[in-house]
């Protein structure tokens, strides 16, 4: 028997107990003192374990996860920190969101895919927004599924690294399709006469190209910067998935760096996207109130309002996230980790169901496919 106790050094807890062996081991097992100060000598029948504060609370930690502590390449994901005896309760929503989204996302890529009437700008920036938020939800979501499930809390460093960059990717050229989802609005409602010469098939899939490939530059400095750091023994990530700062803290070393550009890739890249949607939009809604009509108007605001809706569900579920990081105290860390993955979470699973109810020709093609089944 190995009883660890009253050490703040990991993740906050107070107390750490690893049982094993037989019962009847346990009850043989007894603490006897004398040796220096900081250490506990635990007997438990044969065996003599020498236990010295604090830094042996992480290295039996690591050993309960089969890591060792000459282990470099390897991290420890937690899952849900204060949460972990309702593992497997959250996990049932976790996968059943995931299984909703994958799902809701393949039959509007099937839809679209197998009906020339729709092979539009707008679905087409509509096909690559949920492939992007199933591919993120996909390089979260199985991970930490094993964490619940069969306790697999080990990552590698490459792995960490390679789940850090995928996921910024993958969020960036998200931000980057809403934007350009307002432009095509903005021409399909300021411009309609040549909105079909603007706004090809062929452009709207070198735009999807430049989304991507910007989001790879501002993102690649990030494992760069994280790789220069060193990290000392305590690799333990309270969270469900690597995320760049949660990563960086583990690290011995300064990450002013990291912070700082961090905050530059959310004011530049996002900022410029929020920019140019509400630029987009303010010129829409000046157009659309020079149209006499009152029917016109009702009619072009109603091809917006499934983006307008899209754009409000994305801020409204990054928004808690970005506040409980940056005003945390008085805050639970796992209310942080659950909000942090609801937004991977609900998105692919709510994005499909707006854009069925609010567009009426994607909405009629899916139920047609469905009444074949």
């Amino acid at each position: 028997m190995l009883l660890v106790e009253d050490s703040p050094s990991v993740l906050g807890w107070q107390q750490l107990l690893l049982v094993w062996g037989s019962p009847a081991t346990q009850n043989r097992s007894t603490a006897a003192s004398g040796g220096p100060p900081g250490t506990a000598i635990v007997e438990g029948g044969s065996d003599i374990l020498i236990i010295s504060e604090p830094k042996r609370h992480t290295d039996h930690l690591m050993a309960a996860f089969n890591l060792s502590d000459s282990d470099h390449s390897s991290f420890i994901l937690t899952g849900i920190p204060g949460l972990e005896a309702a593992h497997i309760w959250i996990s049932i929503p976790f996968f059943t969101f995931y299984i909703i989204g994958l799902l809701e996302n393949f039959m509007v890529l099937f839809v679209v895919g197998k009906e020339e009437t729709l092979h539009a700008p707008m679905y087409l920036l509509l096909c690559m927004l949920g492939l992007t938020e199933i591919s993120a939800s996909t390089a979260i979501v199985p991970k930490a599924l094993c964490i619940f499930w069969f306790n697999l809390k080990g990552i590698t460093v490459g792995g960490c690294l390679t789940q850090m960059f995928f996921l910024h990717v993958v969020s960036v050229t998200h931000s980057a399709i809403l934007m350009t989802m307002a432009l095509d609005r903005y021409v399909a409602i300021c411009n309609p006469l040549r909105y079909a010469t603007i706004l090809t098939n062929a452009r709207i899939a070198k735009l999807g190209l430049v989304c991507l490939t910007r989001a790879v530059l501002f993102t690649l400095p990030l494992p760069l910067l994280l790789s220069r750091l060193p990290f000392c023994a305590n690799r333990i990530i309270p969270h469900t998935y690597c995320d760049h700062l949660a990563v960086a803290k583990m690290s011995c070393g300064d990450i002013k760096v990291n912070r700082i550009y961090i905050l530059l890739v959310v004011f530049v890249v996002l900022g410029f996207d929020l920019t140019v949607i509400a630029v987009s939009y303010g010129l829409i809604i000046r157009a659309v109130l020079r149209i006499p009509s009152e029917k016109a108007h009702q009619k072009a605001l109603n091809t917006c309002t499934a983006h307008i809706c899209v754009i409000l569900i994305s801020c409204t579920l990054s928004l808690f996230p970005t506040l409980t990081h940056w005003f945390n105290q008085g805050i639970t860390p796992y209310v942080h980790i659950i909000f942090a993955n609801l937004y991977y979470l609900l998105l692919p699973m709510l994005n499909p169901i707006v854009y069925g109810i609010k567009t009426k020709e994607l909405r009629d093609k899916v139920r047609k496919y469905i009444c074949r089944m």
